[in-house]
């Protein structure tokens, strides 16, 4: 994969880009170009470097975090957090996802390189010794859940016992997701682009406080007359959608056979919790979506209905602020984002295609292409500000490899040129933003054999401190393909 662009030295350039629509200009347009100055458990087989010091200095970096730590996303979702989940999870007790619903897609790799889609069971269910806790800021589909749970199952992969479901979790019905299509329907030209897997009109159920939670499958007498008072809602709100009685006694009958295997999976989890984390056990939160998603600090209205940022840990847990320490950032090399919404560093030209290409970047949930473009660094300093990560993991660095140039989103500026400080939450502000770009030579070289931060060429390693250096996080983590054994520690 290459990108037509001047010829480079080894030094960083800017180069100040267009308003979304146009961002990446067709050939005819010229650019201007202005330098800039420059535990408990041995490690496993499946975290393999190439040398002794490598393995040493994993194992330390892994064991030196807290013992409540987080990993969430930093950009709009698809960084690649289930799998530094998965290779932690080893070194944790527990790992526990806190928000968001089946609209999350973390895609894993076990030790033989079997590939897993995971959207409900945390990520950390291929670690035998890990339980596994959906918490009560998680919005639950049981077929889908079940169904996650028999194709682990199928696959050698032992959930009994190891699944925590928290009792106050709200449930989401199939015709939330139906909802959720009519929806989108109606916005018609200024549709959100959701999953459409029901998870915003259930935290509506929520918020508007008809919802239903786990535990009241519990108390099947009751359950027909809630079922009835959702149901009769949706109807009332959309025209589309047809509820007859027969519906409601079909569902309450689904739901009963569900309650009964469901059983041995509810749980008090914030008594499990903060009974888990008096005892020092070691617990790892896993995040669903991302930052520039959360319901506060996104891109708003196209965002989910979740709080993907530190703050949802505490509510989506039951846990107290003081008891969380040390979060990871996770943060693709590029840009990317699935739906509708402001995205500044979009390339809409072949360079957005060929990332798209070279990085897979295709939904794990929906199967939707991805739109791609260049990493944006003003975005990144927003989310580590709000998250106030201790370190990131950056992930698919490989895919960058065959590019001449590569462009690095540095700041927003006004059409007058007046500087704008931080990621603003005016929407029509970001479309008519101009993103100033640092351009940084290519490294020309594949670099996804590589484990020894040592051994990257100059560029990549070039590439990944000017990023510390613009962002003043720490870079930890430097993923280098799918695989359990294809991440660098630095």
């Amino acid at each position: 994969m290459s990108l037509s662009s001047p010829s480079l030295d080894s030094k960083p350039r800017f180069a100040v880009g267009a308003p979304r629509h146009h961002r990446y200009p067709p050939p005819h347009h010229p650019r201007t170009f202005i330098p800039c100055s420059p535990k408990r458990r041995t490690i496993s087989a499946s975290l393999s470097v190439t040398t002794d010091s490598a393995a040493t200095k994993s194992l330390k970096r892994i064991e030196s975090l807290s013992q409540v730590s987080g990993v969430l996303g930093c950009q709009w979702g698809d960084e690649g957090k289930g799998k530094l989940v998965d290779i932690l999870a080893q070194h944790f007790d527990i790992v526990a996802r806190c928000q968001g619903g089946a609209n999350a897609g973390h895609t894993i790799y076990n030790s033989e390189g079997k590939k897993f889609a995971l959207h409900l069971v945390p990520s950390g269910i291929l670690n035998e010794d890990t339980t596994c806790v959906i918490g009560n800021g998680v919005v639950v589909h049981l077929p889908g859940l079940f169904k996650e749970i028999d194709g682990l199952e199928s696959n050698g992969v032992s959930c009994k016992g190891r699944i925590l479901v928290s009792d106050r979790a709200h449930l989401l019905f199939d015709f939330h997701q139906e909802v959720d299509g009519l929806r989108e329907s109606e916005l018609a030209k200024s549709f959100i682009g959701t999953t459409k897997r029901g998870i915003g009109p259930c935290y509506s159920s929520k918020v508007i406080r008809n919802g239903i939670r786990v535990g009241d499958l519990r108390h099947m007498d009751t359950l027909p007359q809630k079922l009835d008072v959702l149901l009769a809602d949706a109807a009332a709100r959309f025209s589309g959608f047809k509820y007859t009685p027969e519906m409601l006694r079909e569902e309450v009958e689904v739901y009963k056979r569900y309650a009964e295997r469901l059983e041995p999976y509810i749980t008090d989890t914030v008594h499990f919790m903060n009974d888990a984390i008096s005892q020092k056990k070691k617990v790892l939160v896993e995040g669903g979506q991302a930052t520039m998603l959360d319901i506060d600090f996104g891109t708003y209205p196209f965002v989910t209905s979740s709080s993907p940022s530190a703050g949802g840990i505490c509510t989506g847990l039951g846990i107290a602020p003081r008891a969380v320490g040390d979060l990871i950032g996770v943060v693709k090399a590029y840009t990317s984002r699935v739906g509708s919404g402001p995205f500044p560093t979009e390339n809409l030209g072949p360079g957005g295609d060929l990332l798209r290409l070279a990085g897979q970047e295709f939904g794990t949930t929906t199967g939707r292409p991805r739109r791609c473009g260049w990493l944006d660094l003003v975005a990144l300093r927003f989310s580590c500000q709000i998250n106030g990560f201790a370190s990131l993991n950056l992930t698919k660095l490989d895919v960058l490899s065959d590019l001449d140039e590569i462009q690095l989103g540095v700041a927003y500026k006004k059409s007058d040129g007046t500087r704008v400080d931080s990621f603003p939450g005016d929407l029509r502000l970001l479309e008519e933003l101009q993103v100033e770009y640092e351009v940084l030579p290519g490294w020309k070289s594949d670099i996804s054999s590589i484990r020894n931060y040592a051994d990257l060429p100059k560029a990549a390693q070039q590439y990944v401190e000017r990023i510390e250096e613009l962002v003043g996080v720490p870079i930890h983590y430097i993923g280098m393909g799918p695989g359990r054994d294809a991440l660098i520690y630095k």
